[in-house]
């Protein structure tokens, strides 16, 4: 293959999959953020009237139902594959947003979003897949961290586009509808331009498959091989570790997307429009995040090899939103409270590239499988910590916003303590041809 490949340039196929890739990172962020913005609008306060804590079981219900779904949902892409899987998610999310737009109860609502949730599960274990796959040990950082990139533009934009289309269209089942649409329209595109894999591109060249370092498909991982799989995961302390750190950290920066919209309302007395654009410019900060922790991923893991490379970024990132979220509670301005998420939007994102590349390392053929195990757990703190926060308040001693920031910023110590156990050199499913 080497003598073939010789003199000829790689062909860029690879690009093009996670250019895709990361358009459904965007609209499944736009779906799943546009929720906080929507729960705290006049118009859905006016039509659905729901008490705090009916607002946070619906914002709670879809990451509950997100991490349950994450381990069967990871296991069909590892044995049907990416392109079918994930174009069947994305037909099934965006189906399920403008079923949300059509409830008229609580219990429609929080249907809604169990259903909406379960369909996006497979998203980013799926992504996971599709990097190992088409990119090269040290290039998965920067590609893990331009996936997620498409999804924080998503989430970036949502609140101040979401807050926009319900101002514009007087109506906030219309934003869903029309976010709906155009999950439809990127499925298409989606099973248009992607493959599963390298070897089933018609487009890619000898050139490209030595750059990736693989010219021969994988078999599916069976049924079978997936009890083999999950009982290696409870095997392993850097699985454990992984998972608790997820479920811990998600309790820290799920409070971004969940209640930091109406916590700028209520508690900091901002207008809806300035509150969406306070949010838009916290999680735009994830962007700079994603670009810096891929870059960060892939130099240190050059530097100090993959355990160090993988770990180092981790740590440091929960560090940091550990120190930003502990000085929230002496902050007086909004805008100096705005800086401190800020902070915590990046930092995070910083460290994700990693985890991410962590999966690619550790799960072999059973990578989406390793990062919907992942991501159960991570979604599981979400869910848990949308509940957490009205808990907070209502204790009722005045001391809400000390006992919110300081919990988060607990979250996030011990998440980066679990981190230093972890070890990605230790393969858990081994490949086969």
């Amino acid at each position: 293959m080497q003598e073939v490949s010789i003199g000829i340039k790689p062909t860029h196929v690879r690009h093009q999959v996670i250019g895709m890739t990361m358009v459904m990172a965007f609209i499944l962020y736009l779906d799943r953020i546009c929720m906080g913005e929507i729960v705290k609008s006049v118009s859905f306060n006016s039509d659905l009237k729901l008490t705090e804590m009916e607002i946070g079981r619906v914002l709670s219900a879809f990451f509950f139902a997100y991490a349950l779904f994450q381990v069967p949902a990871g296991w069909a892409s590892d044995r049907f594959g990416a392109r079918p899987m994930l174009t069947i998610y994305i037909l099934l999310w965006s189906f399920f947003t403008i079923l949300t737009g059509c409830v008229t109860s609580a219990v429609g609502l929080i249907f809604a979003r169990i259903l909406c949730g379960a369909a996006e599960a497979g998203a980013y274990p799926t992504s996971m897949a599709l990097i190992r796959k088409w990119y090269p040990v040290t290039s998965r950082g920067v590609a893990s961290a331009m996936v997620s990139l498409g999804g924080r533009v998503g989430g970036t934009l949502a609140p101040i586009l979401t807050i926009w289309l319900i101002v514009r269209l007087g109506n906030w089942r219309a934003t869903l509808w029309i976010n709906g649409v155009l999950g439809f329209v990127v499925a298409y595109f989606f099973w248009r331009f992607v493959r599963s894999s390298p070897q089933q591109h018609p487009a890619v060249n000898e050139a490209e498959f030595d750059h990736i370092g693989s010219n021969q498909e994988e078999p599916g991982l069976t049924l079978p091989e997936v009890g083999g799989a999950i009982w290696s995961f409870t095997k392993s302390i850097s699985i454990w570790c992984l998972s608790f750190s997820q479920l811990l950290q998600n309790v820290g920066w799920g409070f971004l997307v969940t209640w930091l919209p109406t916590y700028l309302v209520k508690a900091q007395g901002v207008g809806e429009i300035e509150g969406g654009t306070m949010l838009t410019i916290i999680l735009g900060c994830g962007i700079l995040g994603q670009l810096a922790g891929g870059y960060y991923c892939d130099w240190t893991t050059r530097w100090l090899g993959v355990r160090l490379g993988r770990l180092i970024p981790m740590v440091t990132s929960m560090a940091v939103c550990a120190l930003a979220y502990a000085f929230c509670p002496f902050v007086q301005s909004t805008w100096l409270l705005v800086l401190c998420c800020a902070i915590v939007s990046f930092s995070t994102d910083v460290g994700n590239p990693a985890l991410w590349a962590f999966a690619g390392d550790a799960g072999g053929r059973a990578t989406a499988l390793l990062g919907g195990w992942m991501n159960m757990w991570g979604n599981f703190g979400a869910s848990a910590g949308a509940l957490l926060i009205p808990w907070l308040m209502s204790m009722g001693d005045g001391e809400g916003k000390t006992r919110i920031f300081l919990s988060l910023s607990g979250a996030f110590v011990l998440a980066g303590v679990l981190c230093l156990p972890m070890n990605a050199t230790k393969l858990l499913v081994t490949n086969r041809s």
